[in-house]
């Protein structure tokens, strides 16, 4: 399957990105070869096959919830000179 160099433009210039020519014809190659894959999956015989939703076995993996020692505040803000009264300040939002 092919797309045309028009096709790479338009999804570049929605996306806001500026391609040169040489990346907009090495796109419309690969974009092409990528969409073909999916037609050749297309065509595999899936009629007697179940889903398989989870391939792994997914496991509780949450460790023990234990109290430890964390940083003062001091400590916190101690490698930043971003601070003001105590707290990390950052950039005026509004």
């Amino acid at each position: 399957m092919s797309i045309d160099r028009e096709t790479v433009k338009r999804v570049a210039e929605v996306a806001r990105l500026r391609l040169t020519d040489r990346e907009t014809e090495k796109f419309s190659r690969d974009l092409g070869d990528i969409l073909g894959a999916f037609k050749e999956l297309e065509r595999v015989d899936t009629k007697n096959v179940k889903p398989t939703f989870q391939p792994i076995e997914v496991k509780n993996v949450l460790r023990e919830d234990k109290a430890e020692k964390s940083l003062s505040r001091e400590e916190a803000l101690s490698n930043t000179k971003n601070k003001e009264e105590g707290y990390f300040k950052g950039p005026r939002v509004v």
